[in-house]
Formats: C-alpha cells, structure tokens, sequence
C-alpha cells in the first residue's frame, strides 16, 4: 500500500522523509520531486531495488538509471576520477540540472545495469531532495513515468501512472519546470554533449571548451568519398595503352582495385557510455 507525504507541511514533511529513509533502507521505491522533474528512486547499492524501478517503469537493463547525490563529496566517491573538466563543471552547474557520465569507480559493489564501467551522476538544486539524499546515500533515481510516456510534475501524475509499485510518494507541489538534466560525457579527453536539457550548449561550452556533439559523430562527405576515390585512381588504366606498332595479344583482363578498409567511410562510432533517457 503506497503512502503519500503533503512535504508543504512541516510534520508531513518529517514523517514522509523518515518513512522514505525506510522505504529505501528496506529496498523499496519512492517518488521524489527533484528540480526538473518528479523521480522514482531506489538504493543505488542494492541490485534488487534498482531491478525493481526498472521494472516498474518498464525498462530494460540497457537503460541504467543515473544515481543523484546529496554532496560534491558522494559523487566522487562513486567515481575513477573527475578527469580534467568534471570539477570546473561542477563548481559552475551543481547543484542543478546537469547530469556527467564518469567511470565508475571499480571498488563499489553495485548492480545499475548495463552501465559499460561508466555512472550518470548529479545532485539536484532541491532543498527536500538533498536533505532525503543526505540521509539515505545515493539513490539510482529515473524520471517517475513509465516508458515512453511524458515525465510527471507532480506527485499526483507520478502515482497515476506508477501507483502501488512505490512504497512511498513525496509530494513537493509541481516540479521546477519540464526540461530534464542536460547530460555530458566526461569518460573521453574531450567533453561530450549527450542531450541538451536545462542548461544550454553554449554554457557547457563556455566552461569545458571544446565540446563535442552529435554533429562530430557523422562523417563529413569528403571521408565517405575519399577512399573509393583513392581506389580508383589506383586502378590499372584501360585506355592509356601505349600503341604497339605490330599487332599484340589481347591484353590480360584488368584486375579490379582492392576493396578499400572497411573503416575508411565509417562514421566514428559514438561513445560507449549509456546514455539515460530521461533525468
């Protein structure tokens, strides 16, 4: 039987925080607004609990949901390291609406999925959100909505479509506003821009940079063209046989030019990281 919490209330607000700590501890699921949109969250160390949100919003393990912190300081416990541009990014974005993809640190014990060694992180610019995080640890946290439908701004739209898969609802009031988090990808030496959310291109740009987007993943037409281009002009001349004063054998049949590398007009392949849908 799912539980729902008015947080507008201050001894709500108690009681719904300490039954959500509970909830998670128990490895059940909560609904929690964020300052995108609502999430449904689960304890991001416990494989059962993360299997579950999934679950109930309808997704496979190829879609890892990203883990939101409470401090600057959880977040690089969870990570290798934040390379060159992953403290930069922080200090100007955190908290807020920009989720980074790290490798993951090797030493947890945890089960997101199908994560490639990588985990999508971010603390929320949320006051209830990061006083729930601070006492529960990371949560693996996904937009509350079942797949394919639009993400809930409310407690009341979370529960419609998620209802008693979630032990505990915590209703904030509505959402900050509808854009999700704006992700990049910080496991490769150049920043990589996943999806643009809240926060503009041009001001991940004006921190990291150089940035690359889905624009550098396809080739330009010149790499399509350049190596059959090149085959051919390698390719033995039919019709520039010098002229033989007396009459001569009909000449071999030309061989054909050698298939070019198969990599030579392929597109570059796009980061192994995963890439959440959704906040």
């Amino acid at each position: 039987m799912s539980r729902r919490y008015d947080c507008s209330e201050p001894m709500e607000r108690t009681r719904g925080i300490a039954e959500a700590v509970s909830a998670v501890r128990r490895g059940e699921l909560l609904v929690l607004p964020t300052d995108t949109v609502y999430g449904v969250g689960a304890d991001a160390f416990t494989p059962a609990a993360v299997q579950a949100l999934l679950d109930a919003k309808g997704r496979g393990r190829d879609m890892p949901p990203p883990v939101l912190v409470g401090s600057v300081r959880a977040a690089t416990a969870l990570v290798e390291d934040l390379g060159t541009y992953g403290q930069d990014l922080i200090d100007e974005f955190w908290p807020g609406a920009l989720t980074l993809i790290f490798r993951a640190n090797q030493n947890l014990m945890w089960d997101l999925g199908e994560t490639k060694g990588t985990v999508a992180v971010r603390m929320p610019m949320h006051e209830l959100a990061v006083e729930l995080l601070k006492e529960t640890g990371p949560l693996a946290v996904s937009s509350a909505n079942l797949s394919g439908e639009p993400a809930a701004r409310t407690a009341e739209e979370a529960e419609k479509m998620l209802g008693d898969s979630i032990s505990v609802y915590l209703d904030g009031g509505r959402s900050g506003h509808a854009d999700p988090s704006t992700i990049v990808d910080l496991t490769g030496p150049v920043p990589r821009l996943l999806r643009v959310g809240a926060i503009p291109e041009d001001k991940i740009r004006s921190v990291v940079g150089v940035l690359l987007t889905e624009e550098d993943e396809a080739p330009e037409p010149a790499e399509l063209t350049a190596a059959p281009s090149a085959a051919a002009e390698s390719k033995p001349s039919l019709t520039k046989q010098p002229q033989a004063e007396t009459p001569q054998p009909p000449a071999e049949p030309a061989q054909p030019p050698a298939e070019p590398p198969a990599d030579t007009a392929e597109a570059p392949h796009p980061t192994d990281a995963p890439q959440p849908k959704d906040d």
